[in-house]
């Protein structure tokens, strides 16, 4: 008797999910229910902003076709809630009033954008209701609100100085539109960079046409007009910035009602092993953005500096991956057997990287300590343990910054800003947690104007150009040899560039370093 297995929420992760049971519900062994609330399948939410700027199409973000789905055997059930789960019977009660038994359930719920405390605003969760010209940019009504203000060349305010925001801001700004970025404390990234790094990119970013409010903290917006829209953001001052569209760029929390409901434990999102098993409940799982992997043992060693969901597409795909092989190996030979297999590898630390045309920064780790720190131990650290040392570099004329924190010669964290190559070497190490050459300087030369075409980075086959999706420079180039001439055929090959984009470049690239080589 096959499985019944019940997916809950049709995101990319949930997409993934799904490409990776299918065969198994060709075959019969699966029996795969997908229940997704919006009235489209799965897309590529990350890229919602370049579709909002005119720069991609609806159809290149779609990561599923629900028509194809359903001739292979897959109930995909759109446009549908789950209204509550009944953990004794095994069911699902969705908004149809219908009940739908699970073997096996899985959560892909996501996260919800964070709708700030602002007079004007509703920040309810569970159904917040936004003003005429205030979006949050997560789906695709939003990209074409966005997509309308652009082609316009309207005011656009982003509110929030994350990585989304200024890739929003840069691009509207790019295509003609007035941007101003509205954030907290002196400088974008906060949590993320350096006080150097943090002013050479907001020089870099006014440099770009993008306008600049840091220490600002907003109260509430205004609004005008018969249909009430967002005319001004209010800030605590007294002073006010001025729009025609309100961007709300101020973080994502993890959905976990639906499994705090019916009785899961939850911390910032809904607590799985390292099977990605629910507490306490053998039949329910959880991955992507609703999912935080903290095991039950507290004598664990990976979950004791273990975070909250990353927020990542890149980690989820993994989770994805590695939970339908659990899946089918449950289906196909018994519990004992889905126990034996090697646990979830521990994520490593994410590299954070901005996509924008003329502005390059990459961000990995720890890198908020000062040269000049007279600690020589991190508090807590065991005795003998080796110190941390920082080689760091600035030329803010320029809009220039390196910075490297290294233990026992092996980088530990980095930012850059305005070096390209040198951030695509010291992206490779990170990842590989490879020593770094004694003499620093080495690395900031590869983007002198002798290293054009050099960098240990760029001819190195196994280095990772898709971080999202973890494909090598060498099978993109595989899969160029075996006929794939542009990014699209690339990524549907090897499924590189499908998660943020940021590697598009590079996949092109390295497309085209295979024409002029077979033209020479």
């Amino acid at each position: 008797m096959s499985e019944r297995i019940v997916v809950v929420g049709f995101g990319p992760v949930a997409a993934r999910l799904v490409d990776e049971l299918l065969p198994a519900v060709r075959s019969g062994l699966v029996q795969l229910l997908v229940v997704g609330q919006e009235a489209e399948a799965a897309y590529n939410r990350v890229m919602v902003a370049e579709l909002g700027v005119g720069r991609t199409t609806a159809d290149a973000l779609a990561m599923a076709d629900a028509a194809e789905l359903e001739t292979a055997g897959v109930d995909v059930r759109l446009g549908t809630k789950v209204r509550r789960i009944d953990r004794a019977r095994q069911q699902v009660v969705l908004s149809d009033d219908t009940s739908e038994h699970y073997d096996r359930l899985v959560f892909a719920t996501g996260s919800r954008p964070v709708i700030p405390n602002l007079t004007g605003l509703n920040p309810d969760p569970s159904g917040p209701v936004l003003p005429s010209g205030v979006i949050t940019l997560r789906d695709l009504q939003d990209a074409a609100v966005l997509r309308s203000a652009v082609a316009d060349r309207k005011r656009v305010v982003v509110l929030g100085g994350g990585v989304l925001g200024l890739e929003t801001a840069l691009a509207a700004a790019e295509e003609g539109a007035q941007a101003t970025v509205v954030h907290n404390g002196p400088f974008p990234l906060g949590r993320s960079i350096d006080r150097g790094s943090g002013s050479v990119l907001t020089n870099s970013l006014r440099a770009s046409g993008v306008r600049m409010a840091g220490n600002a903290r907003s109260t509430g917006i205004e609004t005008a007009g018969s249909g009430g829209s967002f005319s001004a953001l209010l800030l605590e001052d007294g002073s006010a910035i001025d729009g025609d569209l309100l961007v709300l760029s101020c973080g994502v929390r993890p959905r976990i009602e639906l499994a705090e409901g019916c009785g899961l434990p939850v911390a910032s999102g809904i607590l799985v092993d390292h099977h990605l098993r629910t507490y306490h409940e053998p039949h329910m799982f959880a991955i992507g953005d609703c999912a935080e992997v903290h095991c039950p043992d507290a004598s664990c060693v990976d979950c004791r500096t273990a975070s909250g969901p990353s927020g990542l597409v890149g980690p989820g795909w993994r989770q994805a991956e590695w939970l339908a092989e659990y899946l089918l190996v449950l289906a196909r030979d018994g519990q004992s057997a889905a126990d034996a297999l090697e646990p979830l590898p521990q994520e490593k630390p994410g590299v954070v990287v901005l996509k924008a045309r003329g502005i390059n920064l990459a961000v990995a780790g720890d890198n908020q300590a000062d040269p000049w720190d007279e600690e020589l131990l991190e508090a807590g650290a065991a005795p003998g343990r080796l110190r941390r040392q920082i080689s760091q570099w600035a030329d803010p004329e320029h809009g220039r910054y390196v910075k490297m924190t290294t233990r026992g010669g092996v980088l530990e964290g980095l930012v850059s800003v305005g070096m390209p190559r040198t951030a695509a070497e010291l992206v490779m190490l990170f990842e590989r947690s490879s020593e770094l050459p004694a003499d620093r300087s080495l690395l900031l030369r590869l983007d002198g104007p002798d290293q054009l075409d050099a960098g240990a980075s760029n001819n190195d086959p196994q280095r990772t150009v898709c971080r999202c999706a973890g494909v090598s420079a060498a099978s993109i180039e595989e899969s160029v040899l075996e006929g794939c001439s542009s990014v699209a055929e690339v990524s549907k090959a090897t499924r590189a560039g499908t998660g943020c984009g940021g590697c598009h470049e590079d996949i092109k690239g390295l497309i085209e370093k295979h024409f002029q080589a077979a033209a020479a």
